[in-house]
């Protein structure tokens, strides 16, 4: 079995990579979460509360916010 790896047992360039994928995706599931607030729900394409759990709950490394953006939005 091996060893679980510490944060410090990481190098610098792994923990850097680790923190901007973290900021990454939090800020998309801002900008997601936000846009579904301000949103008018006959501009969704589905429920507004769907989309916000799926945004706050799957970790896909942006993928659901992404996917809120390109699927979820109606265009006006």
């Amino acid at each position: 079995m091996a060893a679980k790896r510490r944060w410090s047992d990481l190098s610098e360039r792994s923990r850097r990579l680790i923190i901007l994928g973290v900021v990454f995706e939090g800020t998309l599931k801002i900008a997601a979460l936000v846009d579904i607030k301000r949103r008018p729900a006959d501009q969704i394409r589905g429920s507004k509360w769907a989309w916000a759990t799926v945004v706050v709950l799957v970790n896909s490394v942006g993928g659901a916010p992404l996917a809120y953006f390109l699927l979820g939005r109606r265009r006006t």
